[in-house]
């Protein structure tokens, strides 16, 4: 079977009409769109036709005609997993610093760190049942599995979940570029990358009411579709969702809100995106099941056909359309224009700048950190009855008593008040990515395995 053909339905679920011929994963668009071009200005036009409904949107910055913008379009979310078999010394490593985890005493959890790179990983203190290793930081996901203790099927030697946020900073294709050099020094890797599940994504700009439909113009394969609210205001459409293909419609900012993850904004605002506008996103997932179905499984094919993939997704597995009650055949009802300009994206062209940060470190932003720490004193000082202009002495007199109670806390354990407070910290450079605990103990350690390297290349040699 070619990698370019499509052979049957993909099977999510209960058919919703009848099943139109299934396109090839290469074959133009039947969307009466012009192409988007993702350069960093995004791509605005007036929306033809006559959409069920159309009524002024929410803020006053958005125009009260048909309109479309798409800002950003990409790969948010990559599953990737690696045949190859972990190193016996990084087996033992790694078992180690999980039983460092395990531990109930808070300087040895604090140990539970892996350096790879400009890294520094946690190490978790629970596997799964296939991956008895897991590793996490901003960048990736990592969870490893054990050496085969007999030849035979086993579990593949890694499977990462590479962040949105790196995705957004690097592209797919570096990111994984980088993800290997890690993983090789992990073990011996043995295939290039299988893409166990891929989210594409299309952030925009409308003015049409995306309540504005019932489920009836939904034309899908798949076998649920539901709806979303949030305090009396719709969030957004789930179609197929928990199925080997689904999608999601849905009010991207109100989900920023709840997820702070803010990075995204200054990337809309460089295509054009005016704050107080909502965004949209429009989201495929799809499993390593589609992809086989259709002949891909490594990352390199994957990307090499994500116009074909988007293009299924968007005219053969989900359509939206505009209902005519008086055909029965759903399949040949007009699509709505929006979705004609959602389904005619071009991935073959730039979905829009790469961000310009990043930091693999999980920590807050310093803003939450404030927010927090603001809220606390001035509970405090209202307990204590300071007055608004007694507000530094409050403060004082605040983190006086913050360390007194801290080092009561650090009497009751046994401990003096500066191992106390280094034991806390180093939890936290733990969770949140930012040093490593034990700089001395790697050194040692890498001197070891030097020493040790050297040792073994004597004994070959005969030296």
């Amino acid at each position: 079977m070619k990698k370019s053909e499509v052979i049957g339905a993909v099977g999510t679920g209960a058919h919703s009409d009848s099943n139109p011929a299934t396109p090839s994963l290469t074959a133009a668009r039947t969307a009466p769109v012009a192409q988007a071009d993702g350069g960093q200005e995004g791509v605005e036009t007036s929306v033809s036709g006559s959409p069920p409904s159309i009524r002024d949107p929410d803020n006053s910055n958005q125009q009260q005609n048909g309109f479309f913008k798409a800002l950003r379009w990409g790969v948010d979310s990559l599953y990737l997993s690696y045949p190859g078999t972990l190193f016996a010394d990084t087996d033992a490593r790694l078992r180690s610093l999980k039983a460092l985890a395990q531990s109930e005493n808070p300087d040895d959890v604090g140990k539970a760190q892996l350096p790879l790179g400009s890294h520094v990983f946690e190490v978790k203190n629970k596997g799964t049942s296939l991956f008895s290793y897991i590793l996490e930081d901003g960048a990736f996901r990592i969870q490893l599995s054990q050496p085969p203790r007999k030849p035979g099927n086993h579990a593949p030697m890694a499977y990462v979940k590479i962040s949105a946020a790196y995705l957004a900073h690097v592209g797919p294709v570096d990111a994984e570029k980088h993800l290997l050099s890690l993983l090789s020094e992990l073990g011996e890797i043995k295939e290039a990358a299988n893409v166990s599940r891929i989210d594409l994504y299309v952030d925009f700009v409308s003015s049409v009411d995306m309540e504005s439909w019932d489920r009836q113009a939904w034309v899908t394969r798949a076998a649920s579709i539901n709806t979303y609210s949030s305090l009396g205001r719709f969030t957004g459409w789930s179609i197929g969702l928990g199925a080997i293909l689904s999608a999601r419609l849905y009010n991207k900012v109100l989900e920023i809100v709840v997820s702070k993850k803010d990075w995204i904004l200054e990337l809309w605002q460089k295509a054009g995106w005016q704050p107080g506008e909502t965004v949209w996103r429009l989201e495929f997932e799809l499993k390593r099941e589609v992809l086989t179905q259709k002949g891909l499984s490594k990352l390199s094919e994957v990307l090499s056909h994500l116009n074909g993939l988007w293009s299924y997704a968007t005219t053969d597995w989900l359509r939206l359309t505009l209902p005519n009650s008086e055909d029965k055949t759903r399949s040949r009802w007009p699509i709505h224009p929006l979705w004609g300009f959602l389904s005619s994206i071009d991935w073959e062209s730039k979905g829009g700048p790469l961000s310009k940060r990043f930091s693999p470190t999980r920590s807050p932003k310093d803003d939450k950190l404030f927010q927090m720490a603001g809220s606390v004193m001035l509970s405090f000082l209202a307990k204590h009855g300071y007055a608004a202009n007694e507000a530094y002495e409050g403060s004082q007199d605040f983190i006086a008593q913050l360390l007194e109670y801290l080092d009561k806390r650090a009497y009751g354990q046994g401990l003096s008040f500066d191992n106390f407070v280094a034991e806390q910290l180093a939890l936290k450079h733990r969770q949140y990515n930012t040093a490593l605990n034990h700089p001395e103990q790697e050194a040692e350690r890498q001197a070891q395995a030097i020493a040790d390297q050297a040792k073994a290349y004597r004994k070959e040699s005969g030296g």
